[in-house]
């Protein structure tokens, strides 16, 4: 039953407003401007949730490619697009629809989602517009660039009085793919993000203005009013179903079946630490037909900073794997994640080593681990749990958490980990090879879109002043990397 209804929701969902922008619901004199906010709530969902990218599987050294010198893999990307206000607009939307049918959950909810897409838009290019450019009975194009600073203090705000609405809220959520209306975990999705949020904040711990220790600690000790994921159930996740527009987003991929392969640090990772996460990920080399599939050696990969040639050479030679093929033949394969239980006990593991929280690291850091492990139906967790190879000791407990937080948020969860990393700087990825570009560099941003300089010039020449020294490109390091 709840399956036929999720899908049930998704085809309304696309008969409404798949392919249309607010401004056209809006405009067209043809079209009803009235929506009710459960079908654009369905909308939201299915844009905030589906984080499967083949692009930041390259830049974050899962994947490799062998289809020409590609941006990702290579880091000479330049420009990203502004393409994620027309998420923000359909929650302005469901706002201004909530507020007429006098509903207020989606109000509520209108704050979690208008939160996340802002921070995925500042993670890509630091200071974005924000307050003048998200009211869709608007169109405002020459909003003032908000500092990142500023958002991140909003979002913090927002979050929190989200999660404390919902407390006394009793009206009923329609519309939703995720939890099926389930208020208690969206309490638990909106904290754990919270505290995603935090964490992505950490460089800037002794910033007053954000308190980030206290309000982590808030949340981390009180969960009786601020609940957080507690096991793979609450799992912020978008389950995928072989009905059309419902399918794995990877499926029938001709490119991910011919030119994507293992990265080879990648793969070595997995071979030293022994981690059966590996034959789900690849499978054998066609080299190795006479090995098992659980042999650790019967894996390869490509190196994702080697030259190009050299590589497309190792893969006709067979001595590379590529992705398992249940990416692309399943049409339902495992569910796209905005966030993790897994990702929440590494956070908690972090937190701890910072000194935010008072509680035991390692226990966070192997709840984490098993959480990932199930979560690719490996169930058989002690022997990995005690392996020697991925203990936390001290001195280095930040490299081996996010190590496995880089294990296993493995093609989902979209550039998170690639934010993990950049944050970090764990784990390593290689720049080493003779194929890499930006001069050897890992971008830290994305250039702003060209159009603004035609269309905002003003407020983005002010914004990229303000921010980076040398100009708009993609080695400037935004506020929350100082």
């Amino acid at each position: 039953m709840k399956i036929i209804k999720h899908n049930l929701y998704l085809l309304l969902a696309f008969l409404v407003l798949s392919c249309s922008k607010t401004e056209d619901l809006q405009d067209d004199e043809n079209r009803a401007t009235a929506v009710s906010p459960e079908l654009i709530l369905t909308n939201i969902e299915i844009s905030a949730f589906n984080n499967i990218s083949l692009s930041s599987g390259l830049a974050s050294r899962y994947l490799t490619n062998t289809n020409g010198v590609n941006s990702n893999q290579y880091y000479s990307w330049q420009r990203s697009d502004y393409s994620t206000y027309d998420n923000l607009k359909q929650v302005s939307k469901m706002t201004e629809e909530a507020i007429r049918t006098e509903t207020e959950v989606y109000q509520i909810l209108a704050k979690f989602f208008n939160s996340y897409f802002i921070v995925s838009l500042t993670e890509i290019f630091g200071d974005v517009p924000y307050s003048e450019a998200t009211k869709a009975s608007e169109n405002n194009y020459t909003p003032v660039y908000d500092t990142q600073k500023a958002i991140y203090i909003k979002v913090l705000n927002d979050l929190k009085s989200a999660s404390d609405q919902l407390i006394n809220n009793n009206e009923v959520i329609l519309g939703d793919v995720i939890y099926d209306g389930d208020k208690l975990k969206w309490r638990k999705l909106i904290n754990s993000y919270y505290l995603r949020v935090l964490m992505n904040l950490s460089k800037k711990e002794n910033v007053t203005e954000l308190n980030i220790k206290n309000r982590f600690n808030e949340v981390y000790s009180n969960p009786s009013k601020y609940p957080i994921f507690e096991s793979n159930e609450d799992n912020g996740a978008l389950y995928f179903y072989d009905i059309q527009d419902n399918r794995y987003p990877l499926q029938n991929d001709n490119d991910l079946q011919t030119a994507y392969y293992l990265e080879e640090s990648f793969v070595k990772r997995l071979q030293d630490l022994e981690d059966p996460r590996l034959f789900t990920f690849a499978e054998k080399t066609p080299n190795t037909d006479n090995l098992s599939n659980d042999d650790f050696s019967a894996y390869g990969g490509l190196y994702g900073s080697g030259d190009l040639n050299t590589n497309v050479s190792k893969a006709v030679n067979g001595d590379a794997s590529r992705v398992h093929p249940r990416y692309f033949t399943d049409p339902e394969n495992e569910p796209s994640l905005l966030i993790s239980y897994a990702e929440v006990e590494f956070i908690l593991a972090e937190a701890t080593v910072r000194g935010w929280i008072n509680s035991n690291s390692e226990t966070h850091y192997k709840k984490g681990i098993e959480a990932s492990l199930n979560f690719y139906n490996i169930f058989e967790t002690e022997v990995y749990l005690n392996n020697e190879k991925i203990q936390l000791s001290s001195g280095n407990e930040i490299e081996t958490i996010l190590t496995q937080k880089h294990i296993s948020m493995f093609l989902n969860t979209g550039w998170q980990i690639f934010f993990e990393q950049r944050r970090t700087g764990f784990p390593e990825f290689n720049t080493d090879g003779s194929g890499i570009l930006n001069s050897g560099n890992i971008p830290k941003r994305w250039m702003y879109p060209a159009n603004e300089a035609t269309n905002n010039n003003e407020n983005l020449t002010a914004a990229i002043t303000r921010q980076y020294p040398n100009g708009d490109t993609t080695n400037g390091e935004m506020w929350i990397l100082e």
